[in-house]
């Protein structure tokens, strides 16, 4: 669409009437709307299908992917193809050659997506964490093509075509650095108050992660204030990590207050310090609606229900897998609260509480209540056991 704009101006008397012609963006389309499921941590599952394969897939929307991706184990199970990139991966836990899969079709619900290259690799341990199969991770590839609307009220997510569009008067606009991924410059205070750049990645199930070097470089957390040790995971595998409270994270005008911290010994750098601090996650992003433009390289947030929500600083000290159906414990942090119950590795949980619904998302949200006793089921070997257990706080 052309408009052209007309300005006439007098000097010394004399009129000149010069032409400029502009080129308008159309407004953007709603192309489709579609339900999405919240796994713990905030967690965007959507559901779609690959290519002509009959079985719809379980993929994760994820900010902080650079690309778009398919678990191993799928590509096994529905035979296919790929072959060596000669590329490698950077996760938390490692680093990674991979395979591709090219010239792919992705089906979600009123939208086909065409021409996409998918890197391989192996999500059984988020498969795990989440107690549903992880088929693959949707990021930059698709983020970069569309206008996208996460509704965390309604469980919904809007798809527009490129184009102008009005974003809601009730928010605030941000305006992130991109690579592939989006960085937005953050305030956050605890011993002093500091300005970094940070991951906005919608994939990670925390609030708030802090590199190591970075933490230790600008001196931001309090002295006295002792981290714990937690078991992690994400790309590449398991990883131990420390977690903490910060006094405060700012993003835009929205401050958050006793944040949960999570300190990563990066040994891959997958956070890329000292050009990144970390990254927001998830568990704070959930507590607005967002409008994520690629295109513009904008950000709306927009505060919702969840907004005003408390934080979780519950510490278990012990670790929850689904593994074939059976929920399983593993690494038990000595002198945490489960070590101190007697909790062992490979112990299989029967119920927590009164809860004996075999979910890992339900036994998880149930041990989310700091200083509370529960009466746990587990079976050792051949052997049920009742185990009391108080939860503890990370500070």
């Amino acid at each position: 669409m052309k408009a052209f704009f007309f300005y006439i101006l007098f000097t010394f008397g004399v009129t000149q009437v010069f032409a400029q012609e502009q080129f308008i963006e159309p407004p953007a389309r709603l192309l489709t709307k579609f339900h999405f499921h919240q796994l713990s941590g905030g967690i965007i599952l959507v559901w779609a299908q690959l290519n002509d394969i009959p079985d719809t897939l379980n993929f994760i929307l994820d900010t902080g992917s650079g690309g778009i991706s398919l678990d191993s184990a799928t590509c096994e199970e529905f035979h296919i193809p790929h072959s060596p990139s000669g590329r490698t991966i950077n996760g938390i836990a490692g680093i990674r050659e991979v395979d591709f899969s090219k010239n792919n079709i992705l089906k979600l619900p009123g939208l086909i997506v065409k021409k996409l290259d998918f890197y391989i690799n192996d999500y059984g341990i988020l498969s795990s964490v989440y107690g549903e199969k992880i088929d693959g991770i949707i990021g930059y590839s698709f983020f970069s093509r569309y206008i996208i609307k996460v509704d965390y009220d309604s469980l919904y997510i809007a798809v527009y075509s490129p184009g102008t569009i009005r974003y809601p008067g009730d928010g605030y606009l941000l305006r992130p650095l991109f690579t592939t991924l989006p960085i937005q410059p953050l305030r956050i205070k605890d011993s002093r108050t500091i300005f970094e750049n940070f991951y906005f990645d919608t994939g990670a199930g925390l609030c708030f992660l802090m590199s190591k070097e970075f933490a230790s470089d600008s001196d931001v957390i309090l002295k006295r204030r002792v981290p714990v040790p937690i078991q992690a995971e994400g790309l590449g595998g398991k990883k131990r990590m420390m977690i903490t409270v910060i006094k405060e994270v700012k993003i835009g005008p929205y401050r958050f207050r006793r944040v949960p911290t999570h300190i990563l010994d990066d040994q891959y750098n997958a956070t890329s310090y000292p050009y990144i601090g970390g990254l927001i996650g998830n568990d704070i992003l959930r507590r607005f609606n967002l409008t994520i433009n690629y295109l513009k390289k904008e950000i709306y947030l927009q505060p919702n229900g969840h907004y005003n929500e408390g934080f979780d600083y519950s510490y278990t000290g012990m670790s929850l897998y689904d593994i074939e159906g059976k929920i399983v414990i593993d690494d038990v942090i000595k002198g945490s609260p489960a070590d101190n119950a007697g909790f062992k590795k490979d112990d299989i949980v029967l119920g927590v509480g009164n809860n004996f619904s075999n979910n890992i998302t339900q036994y998880k949200n149930v041990l989310q209540s700091e200083g509370e006793k529960f009466k746990v089921v587990i079976l050792r070997g051949k052997t049920p056991m009742i185990m009391n257990f108080k939860v503890g706080r990370i500070f």
